[in-house]
């Protein structure tokens, strides 16, 4: 029987395929370093857990509102002023199942077939694919390490065409780690105000997960805060990616239509984690601060150990849990039975022959670089690291 032609636009994640492939050399005896999957490896903080425990007991077992319950909505606002300065009622707040979600949404209420979205690459392995479901075209701007992994002013506006439906990016990025500072948004916000048509999606997952200082959101500069969507979420900044809770902070339009499209997909996010989410945004956050110093120490250690791979040309992250290592120098070497082609043959080669799980930079729209994540404890990063030299010692 004939399947919808929608499964032919996109592919599987690669960040799940390789964390799928790890999980079956695992459960066949092998010792398997996980270092592909984007998770924090720390547990939800107590007084989260508490929360949903309490709501439980108090019987929240009920479907909620399709954009989620009225006082999650303020605690989202009461966190985007507390931490961000930005002023949002309730209306202009959409909590979804999950950031991904949130995502989708919006892309499925702002595109629509032939309509252009830019991307800077590397960009999240979702971003291109969900605009391939909505049947847009993908306009990516490649950065380099030299760029820092960020765009100019100059290359948005040589990129922008009639057809520019939406922007979308992430600050701190998945999978480089680079952070926009508040004057280069702001050189971007001024492209923006010359292109009144343009939405700009504000992927701030990461947020708290940050090595340079304090956090910047494009949704400050208030002559394009009505398009901008800033999408967050719970999963990074409070380890609490299964309770799968997010949200999109936008215009009261851009909100009513993405809460439309959640009504025929989810409705309303779980109820337990909605209330586990009021308390997680409205606490103190001394738990994720202590879970980022831990982050940071790890990154530091990272940066050491790259330094013994002459392969690898790194750009230091400034943000996220990632590094992401340009390893086309590997092109053309073999070990005598198994060549690297590209960036995906030598992810296949250390996890079959180092037992690391890493990520293709294919699949971030940068074919040279692979992504190695550093949210896994200190002594299997040690581990991990350690065999990715020795397999790549035998290439030659």
């Amino acid at each position: 029987m004939p399947l919808s032609s929608i499964l032919d636009r996109f592919a599987e994640p690669e960040t799940l395929k390789m964390a799928k492939l790890g999980r079956q050399l695992r459960s066949e005896g092998k010792d398997v370093v996980d270092l592909s999957l984007g998770e924090p490896d720390f547990d939800t903080p107590v007084h989260i857990k508490q929360a949903a425990i309490q709501a439980i007991n108090d019987n929240y077992s009920h479907y909620t509102p399709v954009g989620g319950y009225l006082d999650l909505k303020e605690a989202v606002c009461h966190k985007l002023k507390r931490d961000n300065n930005l002023d949002y009622k309730p209306e202009n707040i959409v909590t979804s199942t999950g950031a991904k979600q949130s995502i989708a949404n919006l892309i499925l209420a702002v595109v629509d077939k032939g309509d252009e979205v830019i991307i800077p690459t590397p960009y999240w392995v979702t971003y291109s694919e969900l605009v391939k479901i909505a049947e847009g075209i993908v306009v990516p701007i490649e950065t380099t390490i030299e760029s820092n992994y960020k765009i100019t002013p100059a290359q948005l506006e040589a990129t922008i065409t009639e057809k520019t439906r939406l922007f979308m990016f992430s600050s701190p990025c998945n999978p480089s780690g680079a952070v926009y500072s508040k004057e280069e948004l702001e050189g971007l916000a001024d492209v923006f105000v010359k292109y009144p048509n343009i939405y700009i999606m504000s992927d701030e997952i990461y947020e708290y997960i940050n090595f340079v200082g304090g956090h910047e959101s494009i949704a400050q500069f208030d002559e394009i805060k009505d398009r901008v969507i800033i999408v967050n979420g719970l999963s990074k900044g409070f380890a609490m990616t299964g309770w799968r809770l997010g949200y999109i902070a936008a215009s009261a339009e851009i909100a009513k239509a993405c809460e439309k499209l959640q009504g025929q997909f989810t409705s309303g996010p779980n109820s337990i984690a909605q209330k586990a989410g009021v308390v997680a945004l409205t606490a103190s956050l001394d738990p994720t601060y202590e879970m980022v110093k831990e982050f940071e120490r790890r990154k530091n250690r990272v940066q050491e150990l790259v330094c013994d791979i002459p392969s690898f040309k790194c750009y230091v992250p400034e943000g996220a849990f990632y590094i992401f290592p340009d390893i086309s120098s590997l092109f053309g070497t073999s070990n005598g039975e198994t060549k690297i082609e590209n960036a995906e043959d030598l992810c296949m080669y250390l996890l079959h022959t180092a037992n690391v799980s890493t990520v293709t930079g294919s699949a971030f729209g940068s074919p040279n670089c692979i992504r190695i994540g550093f949210a896994n404890s200190m002594e299997n990063i040690e581990k991990g690291f350690s065999r990715i030299k020795d397999a790549l010692d035998k290439l030659k």
